[in-house]
């Protein structure tokens, strides 16, 4: 069972927050019981594009054993969408690292999750590690899900924008866009699964057909705000339990991971097979299999 909480994020923003109950007796979801210790809370974070829903395979498992709230961020899933384009001068900054960072700030200590877990994928993860250096009392750990550390630079963005106006909207159907995404997308070598039902979910019925959830000039303002620049000074600031997890197909190479684990002063690296930037869709199992040793050890330590 999923319950929707409404979190007010920066400027004003009104955010979606999707909290995932136990399961109980009967099958039914629940709080824990009255006298019940509290479990220890989770915050995940999507990444550019997504939805707080592409974590529910990990929630349902996480949900055992903790409090799992998972957060649409700013313009996507059912989250606000801040005004961007020619006739808002002040795109950028609605929706600059800053404003994503307050957002998740705001989610954490409006629901009272401190001291939480952070699990974070792609820009989620950026938004994560920026909160932990900035907010130590309010992370007791962090998991970082393929994002770089390293400028991904203008050319990056280019390639973004070229690849925006090939998407071929509206899709007839849902499967199309999955089949498009997963298989006749220019930018995939090889039929991708796992990407194919990660986009699939971002979609819509509008009533030309299905289109995504989010605008794709704001995800483009939106990456325009960290694209070009290095977030190393950041990760380094990072002081609690974090690992950094890669597909081994995925966009974060092994010897930037292995960097970025060496400068975290609690770093700690996981990689999996067969996975790419998608990883817990790609391989749901491994996943898991990486992430609960580590949250079980945050646990022990806590």
């Amino acid at each position: 069972m999923v319950q929707r909480i409404d979190v007010t994020g920066a400027d004003g923003v009104r955010l979606a927050a999707w909290e995932f109950l136990a399961p109980g007796r009967g099958g039914r979801a629940e709080h824990p019981a009255p006298g019940e210790p509290e479990r220890p809370a989770v915050l995940l974070l999507h990444g550019l594009m997504g939805r707080a829903l592409h974590w529910a395979g990990t929630a349902r498992w996480l949900a055992e054993r903790h409090r799992v709230v998972a957060l649409d961020q700013r313009g996507h899933g059912q989250s606000g969408r801040p005004p961007a384009g020619p006739d808002a001068p002040d795109a950028p900054a609605a929706f600059g690292r800053e404003a994503f960072v307050a957002d998740a700030e705001a989610a954490v200590e409006q629901l009272g999750l401190a001291p939480v877990t952070l699990i974070g994928h792609s820009m989620g993860a950026l938004t994560a590690w920026q909160l932990a250096a900035r907010r130590p009392d309010l992370v007791e750990a962090l998991v970082i899900c393929d994002m770089r550390a390293s400028a991904l630079g203008e050319a990056s963005q280019r390639e973004w924008e070229d690849w925006f106006r090939r998407w071929p909207l509206p899709f007839p159907t849902q499967d199309a866009a999955r089949r498009w995404f997963g298989e006749d997308d220019p930018r995939v070598d090889r039929p991708d699964p796992g990407r194919g039902a990660f986009f699939a979910e971002v979609m819509h019925r509008a009533e030309d057909g299905w289109r995504p959830l989010f605008s794709r000039r704001q995800m483009l303002t939106a990456r325009e705000t960290w694209v070009h620049d290095a977030h190393w000074e950041e990760l380094a600031q990072v002081r609690c339990p974090t690992l950094v997890v890669r597909g081994l197909d995925g966009e974060l190479g092994r010897a930037e991971a292995q960097e970025m684990v060496r400068v975290l002063p609690a770093g700690r690296y996981a990689e999996i097979p067969d996975a790419g930037h998608y990883v817990h869709y790609d391989q749901p199992a491994a996943w898991r299999a990486v992430l609960e040793p580590f949250l079980d050890g945050v646990r022990a330590a806590s």
